[in-house]
């Protein structure tokens, strides 16, 4: 299963007023534009597929503008929009059957404090086998039904009512028959894509929506939204890993460090060429986003990594992290030996991190320190490593 999300983005807000300052989706808000904040979420979900954006023709520059420097910005795909917000998501859902998806999340740009664990209880359903998945709030208002002349005709029972929100989600072939169709039929009165879906016969599954989860439609929305991340700005997501490992020295004519060869009078013995620290420094990147260690990935027991070069692990966490929606900031190596001398090759051990994990130098540590002739390193019978690394992940959800 690919969830892909379709982010609804082409309308014009008029309700929300001030149209001199631009459609509301790209208004700001804890300084940022209100898009931003939605496709940033759907970017850091770690379950995200493709990413497609239904924009108005004319709000190009004001999109890219809006999500300039994102992380993940580049796996986005645009596509224009129609004169009604049913065409817009069909839209978007033909260029996302182009991908790899098979399931679909639908979401409204100006729902700005979409969360990443309303998107993990639509995937859950999902799972369970559900084709269509609305998540929606029980009404709690009392609710009065009134005539053309502004009187109270009835008082509506609010038993078994619920308040729509989006990301409206489906398997991705289903919605998109429904859509078209609809569009076929020259239907275009429906109220949401759970309604099509609904007309088309599919069984839609509630699950809870979020209390945050509102949409911005008036000024004055917009102003409460600005307040309530001025009042509480968002944190960043700094995430610490730390890796630990050590590798037996035995007779032999040298040792692979941070993937810089060091002749020695012995090696080291153990997994692939045996570079200690980066073993440690992948475990340290796999510990930011709980994704195991460097034996679930490469067990010891699989020939194929035998004397295999350590890079190819640290690269394969680095990317892990990315895809998870990380960015690598800091990479730090202690090593702990009598012998070899590292200070040597220190600058070309920081080369190699800066270049497997694409950040600059001045971002990679490499330090050396001995065990004063203490315990088995103190004897030359092993080398031991201590790796520490930072990642962002966007911005923590609270």
């Amino acid at each position: 299963m690919t969830i892909g999300i379709v982010v609804v983005a082409a309308g014009r807000g008029e309700r929300a007023g001030s149209p001199e300052e631009g459609p509301k989706q790209y208004r700001s808000i804890g300084g940022e534009a209100v898009i931003r904040h939605a496709v940033r979420t759907c970017l850091s979900w770690q379950r995200s597929g493709p990413v497609v954006v239904v924009l108005h023709p004319d709000d190009e520059a004001l999109f890219a503008s809006a999500v300039r420097g994102l992380d993940g910005a580049a796996r986005i795909s645009t596509t224009p929009g129609g004169a009604t917000r049913q065409q817009s998501v069909f839209a978007g859902l033909k260029v996302l059957s182009a991908t790899d998806a098979t399931h679909v999340m639908i979401h409204d740009a100006a729902r700005p404090f979409l969360d990443h664990a309303l998107m993990d209880r639509i995937a859950a359903a999902f799972e369970d086998g559900h084709e269509a998945v609305l998540p929606a709030l029980p009404v709690t208002d009392t609710l009065k039904r009134i005539g053309a002349d502004g009187v109270v005709h009835e008082t509506v029972p609010r038993a078994g009512l619920y308040a729509a929100q989006t990301p409206q989600s489906f398997s991705l072939s289903a919605i998109r028959a429904a859509h078209g169709k609809a569009a076929a039929l020259r239907r275009d009165d429906f109220t949401d894509d759970a309604a099509i879906a609904e007309w088309c016969g599919m069984t839609v599954m509630l699950v809870e929506g979020s209390v945050d989860n509102t949409k911005l439609t008036l000024q004055r929305d917009i102003a409460m939204a600005d307040e309530k991340l001025s009042r509480h700005p968002a944190l960043p997501d700094v995430r610490t890993g730390n890796g630990y490992d050590v590798h037996q020295l035995v007779p032999g004519n040298g040792v692979t460090l941070c993937g810089v060869f060091i002749p020695h009078d012995q090696t080291l013995s153990g997994h692939s060429d045996a570079d200690v620290a980066l073993h440690a420094l992948t475990d340290a990147l796999l510990a930011t986003c709980g994704e195991g260690d460097i034996g679930d990935h490469f067990p010891p027991t699989d020939p194929q990594w035998r004397g295999a070069a350590s890079r190819i692990f640290l690269a394969h966490a680095a990317e892990i992290v990315r895809r998870r929606g990380g960015i690598i900031t800091n990479a730090d190596i202690s090593l702990i030996a009598e012998a070899p001398k590292v200070s040597p090759h220190r600058a070309a051990m920081r080369a190699n991190l800066a270049e497997v994990l694409g950040i600059s130098l001045d971002r990679c540590s490499v330090k050396a320190t001995t065990n004063e002739k203490i315990g088995f390193i103190g004897r030359k019978e092993g080398i031991a490593a201590i790796a520490t690394a930072t990642v962002i992940y966007g911005r923590l959800e609270t």
